[in-house]
């Protein structure tokens, strides 16, 4: 387990959710600091605001990966972001089996019924692990693109 999943669990811990989690552990790693962070994230945890879409993890990394290797401008190519967050999300499925919300947990967080069994069944311990593998493999794709 590498340093980055660690703190991105321990923020979880903490009380931020998914993507928040993914987004300020690396934000704090790469010296990134923004009265936005980690609330441009909150709308994408719990599967899109509960709306059974993807999860709320992976799209923590996919924000992450956008302020490190996002353009600053319209003459910059686009190709080096695309490829990180294909790179994450093709590596969260094969980890995982896929990307969606719903499918990871076996609930629909949008009911009552789908948060009764979040709660019952501690699934907020599956969030906790797709949480940090996100946040590692964000970490991975990053530091991938400094190496010479």
């Amino acid at each position: 387990m590498t340093d980055t999943n660690q703190k991105s669990k321990e923020l979880f811990d903490a009380g931020l959710y998914c993507a928040e989690s993914v987004l300020k552990a690396i934000a704090d790693e790469e010296n990134i600091s923004s009265p936005l962070i980690p609330g441009i994230a909150t709308g994408f945890c719990s599967g899109m605001s509960r709306t059974c879409n993807m999860c709320g993890a992976l799209t923590g990394g996919m924000l992450a990966l956008n302020i490190v290797l996002g353009r600053s401008s319209t003459d910059e190519t686009v190709e080096r972001n695309y490829e990180a967050i294909q790179s994450l999300i093709n590596g969260f499925k094969g980890e995982f089996g896929s990307t969606n919300c719903k499918e990871l947990l076996g609930c629909d967080l949008g009911t009552n019924e789908g948060q009764k069994e979040f709660s019952e069944n501690d699934l907020h311990l599956k969030c906790r692990e797709y949480t940090g593998k996100a946040t590692e493999l964000a970490r991975e794709i990053i530091n991938s693109t400094k190496e010479p």
